[in-house]
């Protein structure tokens, strides 16, 4: 990655009548990076897309893609980038090569190089020798490598993934973010919006919105790190109910969040607070407790992150 930027935005606002979509954004995505954003359902990361695309106009503020102003001229940024969007867009009465050829003609790869390009996206998505087999017919994850494909036939520098995986497979999700990251290394600058937590994790950086407020922005390590105001226990307790109401009351205890068939408790002190909670929960009658003390994950950043821009009178941290 270098420090040129490809994606700039700069108190970025939407509004839709009095509804406040995007409330003050900016960040900016360097040469061959990965900005991940994550986000709950209606946090704006979908409108924020569609802005940098050229697709919805802003309210204020500035953003440029690629050099390219988004407001003066969205038609030269749709010409210089690759869009991806949750929903299946190709054609499934067409065979793969059909697609890419057709797409190829839209995005206006000229005659002289398509063959190569096709041949290029055939070969990066894993696709060879099923060149003429039916869309409809491939599995989602082929279908979701194909997208990309078309996505970046005519080799933009800027590439939108608005959801990608969404109901891909997980082994098909990892193959997927390969080719993303293959394609980081060949210097194309990617921001792609996700609410897998995993994923997450593959991005250089990742920016969480919430509100239609920009909340936090930095590496996976940088976010875990200072998300969570302490050290973190996982306790397992038969009457989670009722074991959420006695940590809530503990000494040392500053917040209990639900995790599958764990409750992720930060406290003040997990050496000290591990057997204190222990013995609590055995003196109500619960048996079978245990308490562990483990790392914050990108799930637990987010849960605290937009606690606690919930609890802020404006919103954000």
């Amino acid at each position: 990655m270098t420090s040129e930027s490809r994606i700039t935005v700069d108190g970025l606002i939407k509004r839709f009548g009095d509804f406040v979509a995007l409330d003050g954004i900016s960040f900016a995505v360097g040469a061959g990076e990965i900005m991940g954003f994550l986000g709950p359902n209606g946090a704006g990361k979908s409108t924020l897309i569609r802005i940098l695309c050229g697709l919805l106009r802003p309210s204020g503020g500035q953003a440029s893609v690629a050099g390219i102003d988004v407001a003066s001229d969205p038609e030269g940024v749709r010409r210089r980038i690759g869009y991806m969007s949750q929903k299946f867009s190709l054609y499934g009465d067409l065979s793969v090569v059909e697609n890419l050829r057709f797409f190829g003609g839209i995005y206006g790869v000229p005659r002289s190089a398509l063959d190569g390009q096709v041949a290029f996206v055939v070969e990066m998505a894993g696709l060879q020798g099923r060149e003429d087999s039916l869309v409809a017919t491939l599995a989602g994850g082929w279908k979701q490598r194909l997208a990309l494909g078309a996505a970046i036939l005519h080799r933009p520098s800027v590439l939108f993934l608005d959801e990608p995986t969404s109901g891909v497979d997980p082994q098909s999700r990892r193959r997927f973010w390969d080719l993303i990251h293959r394609l980081g290394a060949d210097g194309v600058s990617v921001l792609v919006s996700t609410h897998y937590m995993d994923e997450a994790e593959y991005c250089n950086r990742i920016a969480l919105i919430n509100r239609g407020r920009l909340i936090t922005l930095g590496t996976p390590h940088e976010i875990k790190a200072r998300s969570v105001a302490g050290e973190l226990l996982a306790v397992e307790a038969e009457d989670v109910g009722r074991a959420i109401a006695a940590l809530r009351e503990a000494p040392g205890v500053r917040n209990v969040a639900v995790f599958g068939r764990l409750l992720h408790v930060v406290v003040d002190d997990a050496a000290a607070r591990a057997s204190e909670l222990k013995a609590r929960l055995n003196a109500l009658g619960m048996a079978g407790v245990r308490t562990e003390r483990i790392l914050p994950t990108m799930e637990d950043s987010f849960v605290h992150l937009v606690g606690r821009a919930g609890r802020s009178p404006e919103g954000a941290a």
